[in-house]
């Protein structure tokens, strides 16, 4: 009878311990499986949605996929200048939005960077499979009658390159021909925050053109900074090249598309402005066929 007992005892012990078992396995190893996975999903959306120098690379514009022109390459004329086959006649095409130093102007000769935005491009559009030319929604031709257009290289901007490269600046904004502004800016102020190109010398490149004379003065004060002289204050440089014309104090300076601008002391360019022309009045320079600067 004990033994009877002893044996249901035992059994209803082994039941009951049976029943305590967890009926799934546990769920920590799911989520430590998962884990990683979220975390490279992560990393793969930033760097999808970041450049490798930190900024934002998707734009509105990036996924258009407008209609292109296929071109035949004639040569390149300068650094946003090239020269195509279009529907049977040749014709120029100026790259919209940008403006790269001269090599060849009949005025203002070779600047500084010319030749290397000049170079740069020849080997792009040389060297291309396939040229096209992409128009925005305004005027597809400027006042000289050439072509206004992007322009692609096997599928790569020339504008795009030219400015990560520091060889052009953001010029010549007349809406609606806007389309990729703001990428040109943000390419811009990269190449600008890293010095290349234009942007190694200070103030040559500004809103009115290029200004070769800065390469000089910036050499200059380089050397002067090399040999631990002390830099003549601006105000004192000013102040006697002022006096080159009886005291007279307004800049006449003609810039890099030929304008006829005048610079008064107040104006927050007249300390960079190289003067070409001195005039003691405002009315005397507008006479003469300057005008304000913009503000």
């Amino acid at each position: 009878m004990k033994k009877r007992i002893l044996t249901a005892l035992l059994t209803g012990l082994l039941l009951l311990s049976g029943c305590s078992q967890p009926l799934a396995p546990p769920a920590s190893n799911e989520k430590t499986a998962a884990a990683p996975q979220t975390e490279q999903t992560t990393s793969t959306k930033a760097a999808q949605s970041q450049s490798p120098n930190g900024k934002q690379a998707s734009y509105p514009t990036d996924d258009l996929n407008l209609p292109r022109v296929p071109v035949e390459l004639v040569k390149a004329v300068d650094g946003d200048t090239i020269s195509v086959m279009f529907e049977g006649k040749k014709e120029n095409v100026r790259m919209l939005l940008i403006d790269t130093p001269e090599t060849s102007h009949p005025k203002l000769g070779v600047q500084p960077f010319g030749p290397e935005a000049k170079a740069f491009t020849k080997e792009l559009v040389e060297q291309a499979d396939k040229l096209e030319l992409e128009f925005d929604i305004g005027p597809n031709r400027d006042k000289y009658s050439r072509l206004l257009a992007y322009v692609y290289v096997d599928g790569k901007m020339v504008q795009e390159a030219l400015l990560e490269q520091g060889l052009a600046r953001v010029a010549y904004i007349y809406p609606p021909n806007v389309r990729y502004v703001d990428k040109f800016n943000d390419l811009q102020r990269i190449s600008r925050e890293k010095a290349l190109g234009i942007w190694s010398v200070e103030n040559y490149a500004q809103e009115d053109g290029f200004h070769p004379e800065e390469q000089d003065r910036d050499a200059q004060s380089k050397s002067t900074a090399a040999s631990g002289e002390s830099p003549e204050p601006a105000e004192t440089v000013a102040s006697a090249a002022g006096s080159a014309k009886s005291g007279c104090s307004i800049k006449g300076n003609i810039n890099s598309k030929g304008e006829k601008i005048y610079h008064t002391p107040e104006s927050p360019y007249y300390e960079r402005t190289k003067e070409e022309q001195w005039f003691c009045t405002e009315e005397e320079a507008v006479a003469a066929g300057f005008r304000a600067p913009r503000s």
